[in-house]
């Protein structure tokens, strides 16, 4: 009977998240509610631990790479992604009233839940200069 390895499991494992998350960030440039950052800031945690290659990938990319590089050397976001991230967040609710017409406490609780994320957003710091 062949050995079980569970380094090589749970390496399979990350491997399978890292590729998850970057769907989802990807689907995220197109969805108005959906994050996409997060999601990539994810993949390169899962990359970290079952792909070097692929956690060099990502944060080399040309579009994502220096936003996900300041994000784990500072944990900053800047002024314009802060901007961006919660006008975003706006337009998906406001298309979200638009189209779903939900009842009261629905929207009410959509928007609490917008408004801690966007909250959380703005309270990260600004990359220090020379960034």
């Amino acid at each position: 009977m062949p050995e079980s390895n569970p380094g090589r499991h749970l390496r399979i494992a990350w491997l399978a998240g890292g590729f998850l998350c970057v769907g989802l960030g990807f689907i995220g440039l197109l969805v108005p509610l959906m994050p996409t950052t997060i999601f990539l800031i994810l993949a390169a945690g899962c990359f970290a631990r079952s792909s070097p290659r692929l956690e060099t990938w990502l944060l080399d990319h040309p579009r994502f790479g220096p936003s996900l590089r300041l994000w784990r050397e500072q944990r900053a976001i800047p002024r314009a992604g802060k901007f961006a991230a919660c006008g975003g967040m706006a337009v998906g609710y406001a298309l979200f009233m638009l189209g779903a017409r939900p009842h009261a406490p629905v929207a009410l609780g959509v928007a609490f839940a917008l408004c801690c994320c966007a909250g959380w957003i703005v309270t990260r710091p600004d990359p220090k200069p020379g960034r």
